[in-house]
Formats: structure tokens, C-alpha cells, sequence
């Protein structure tokens, strides 16, 4: 009797579950309402293009060592800025997340001075990094307002 009460309740169910995807598939049509992207959240290459392509732009001035698309890294190689031979600049700039936000962003500094023919690391200026960091942020968010302006 158990198992009899059993069965009809798992065939009751299965013949519900039925009709509700019946239903349900009978809803569909050729108006669906699309959804567009949110164009802070651009990524189709694993991390927000808007920051990526900000990046790309600020660290220009230095030759790029690599640039990782899918995991959000760009490492520079060292520069030497012609007016200042006797020191170098080599960046990091790495991109944590999707959405286009500054605690999305990380920028790293290396600085090294020229002394007797060697390079010898020296300290770099957290407002330098800060800069950078300011700098590919408004770049950013500037991609991003021409490409929702159309």
C-alpha cells in the first residue's frame, strides 16, 4: 500500500512537472525582451577591455615584455627615459576583475639608478604608482563613455 501511494505520488509528479514545462515552453515566442551587456562589464577577453586597453595606452611609452589578455597581465621591460639616462622604470599592471572599477586595478613599479655602471634598486614614489593607476582609470572610463555614446 506504501509503495502503491509512493508510485502515484512520483507519477503525479512527473505528469505536474510535465505540464509546468509544457506551459512554461508554450510562453516562448518570437518577442523575447534582450538584454544588452552592461558596458561597464565588457570582457571578452577574460578580463574588462575599457581597463585593458586603458592599460595598453598608459604603459605605451615602455616596451611591453607580455601581455596576458585572459589572465589581466601587462609587464613592461625596463625604460629609460632619454632626459634621465641614469635611471630606468619597469611596470606591472595587473587587472582583477570583470567590471570596471579602481580596486579592479593594481599597477607595480620597479625603479633602478645607474651608480659606477651598475643598475642598483632604488624606491619608488607611491604617488607615482598612484598616478598610473589615476591615469588608466580615466582612460577607462573615457573608452567606455565613447563606446556607449555610440
Amino acid at each position: 500500500m506504501k509503495r502503491a501511494k509512493l508510485a502515484i505520488s512520483t507519477s503525479t509528479r512527473i505528469v505536474l512537472m510535465a505540464g509546468a514545462l509544457g506551459t512554461l515552453a508554450a510562453c516562448g515566442g518570437n518577442d523575447r525582451p534582450t538584454t544588452q551587456l552592461q558596458a561597464a562589464q565588457v570582457n571578452a577577453i577574460g578580463v574588462n577591455a575599457y581597463l585593458w586597453r586603458g592599460a595598453l595606452e598608459t604603459v605605451s611609452f615602455a616596451p611591453l615584455l607580455s601581455a596576458d589578455s585572459a589572465g589581466g597581465v601587462i609587464v613592461t621591460d625596463w625604460y629609460t627615459n632619454p632626459n634621465n639616462p641614469g635611471e630606468r622604470v619597469k611596470l606591472t599592471v595587473t587587472i582583477l576583475d570583470q567590471d570596471l572599477r579602481a580596486d579592479a586595478l593594481r599597477v607595480a613599479a620597479n625603479r633602478q639608478v645607474s651608480q659606477s655602471g651598475n643598475w642598483v634598486d632604488a624606491p619608488v614614489q607611491a604617488a607615482t604608482v598612484q598616478k598610473l593607476e589615476d591615469i588608466i582609470l580615466t582612460k577607462a572610463r573615457d573608452l567606455r563613455r565613447k563606446a556607449v555614446a555610440g
